[in-house]
């Protein structure tokens, strides 16, 4: 059986994936990373997603962004922005996915796994730089130049599955693979019960997917 190094953060995006790449037969290796974010409810719904999908192994690996901040995710001082706003928002983390993907690409030659899988997305997104089609082009560049399973021919694939699907998209795909999208935790600013603020970005793109699909959201929310 194939085998893949999936990221998993515990959120809709990444459950979908991690549901996806077992779809295509690959046995899956789920990495979570506790990087210092606000609340670690998602880390828990990553627990629960790769338990209910059937993941080989989960590992959680512990790195402390906040020590840097310069985030409203890892930054108690920055507010979440509860509206839209132009430009990058402030819930961007400085290099999160080049720190994700490089952890992943190194389990994976570990491991000796070919295939590494995230959940990024390029449609319905809050304007990160590092979930554009260009970007995973150039790690993928990257990882094949820089690793030693690359160069003695294993050559490493990085599959964004989600990279050009709108939100209903990835949640049509989720819900007809099973995706039991109620262990999931989407929201910048979860209780510590797992309950969604129901006002911050990732709380909106998320609930407007639901509505457009037609399926009732499974969200728990604070003000519910």
């Amino acid at each position: 059986m194939k085998r893949a190094v999936v990221l998993l953060s515990g959120g809709l995006d990444s459950a979908t994936v991690l549901a996806l790449a077992r779809q295509q037969g690959f046995a899956c290796y789920v990495l979570s990373v506790n990087y210092g974010q606000r609340h670690h409810a998602e880390l828990a719904a990553a627990q629960r997603v790769a338990q209910a999908l059937g993941a080989v192994e989960q590992r959680v690996i512990n790195i402390d962004l906040a020590g840097f901040g310069g985030s409203a995710l890892t930054d108690a001082r920055i507010a979440v922005p509860e509206r839209p706003t132009k430009g990058i928002p402030l819930t961007y983390v400085p290099a999160r996915n080049t720190i994700m993907l490089s952890l992943a690409l190194a389990w994976a030659e570990v491991l000796q796994v070919q295939d590494i899988f995230i959940g990024v997305n390029a449609v319905d997104y809050s304007g990160y730089p590092d979930c554009r089609p260009e970007y995973i082009d150039a790690f993928e560049r990257m990882a094949n130049l820089a690793t030693k399973a690359a160069v003695e021919g294993k050559r490493m694939t990085l599959h964004a599955p989600l990279l050009h699907l709108s939100k209903a998209d990835i949640i049509k795909r989720g819900a007809l693979l099973g995706v039991d999208y109620s262990l999931t935790v989407s929201c910048y600013q979860a209780d510590n019960d797992g309950r969604a603020c129901g006002v911050c970005d990732s709380c909106r793109l998320r609930h407007a997917g639901f509505e457009a699909v037609g399926i009732a959201d499974p969200t728990r929310y604070r003000s519910v």
